[in-house]
């Protein structure tokens, strides 16, 4: 029974939401109509995202080798290494489960851990669309601000991570080859 149970596990949490929802639609619970509401507006996003996302990182993983990444973001790159992860960062638009796959992907290639998590974290609060409507929406000084202090800790958050993973032999696994 465990055995099956765990095997269905995933299933199981998907035909529990499938439950709530259809009895919140029918006693007329709001919240419920709204959870759902909004787990199909997300849903039908990422569905619409995700696939061109896939086409890009497969082409950058085909055309970009892996000795033109060691030797930009790898881990000799210095401050080189940094402007470029934060501008590659800046430059990409979409939600942030979309610089997952790119950094798994740059990680692959062999860029250091400092230049992921550096990425990572400009890729969240510094990319150029958001800024502009930032900046239409708080102004120029907010941003200016808020930028120059995101940048700082994420660039020290990039340098400490590397430090607390060097000696950990940090892995990526993939889904397939997990231990």
């Amino acid at each position: 029974m465990k055995k099956t149970l765990k095997k269905y596990q995933p299933y199981l949490w998907l035909a529990s939401f499938a439950i709530f929802t259809l009895i919140s639609f029918l006693v007329g619970f709001q919240p419920g109509k709204d959870i759902s509401i909004n787990f199909k507006q997300f849903f039908i996003e990422m569905i619409s995202f995700i696939p061109f996302l896939f086409i890009i990182i497969g082409l950058f993983d085909v055309w970009f080798p892996k000795a033109k990444i060691e030797k930009h973001i790898g881990q000799e790159s210095g401050i080189k290494g940094i402007v470029l992860v934060i501008l590659l960062a800046m430059l990409q638009a979409g939600p942030l489960y979309g610089a997952f796959p790119v950094a798994y992907i740059l990680y692959k290639k062999g860029a250091s851990i400092k230049n992921i998590f550096i990425y990572l974290g400009a890729f969240s609060c510094l990319k150029i669309p958001m800024l502009g409507i930032e900046m239409g929406y708080l102004g120029w000084k907010f941003t200016l601000v808020r930028t120059l202090v995101s940048l700082p800790l994420f660039i020290g958050i990039g340098y400490f991570m590397e430090y607390r993973l060097k000696d950990k032999n940090f892995i990526i696994y993939d889904i397939k080859n997990k231990p």
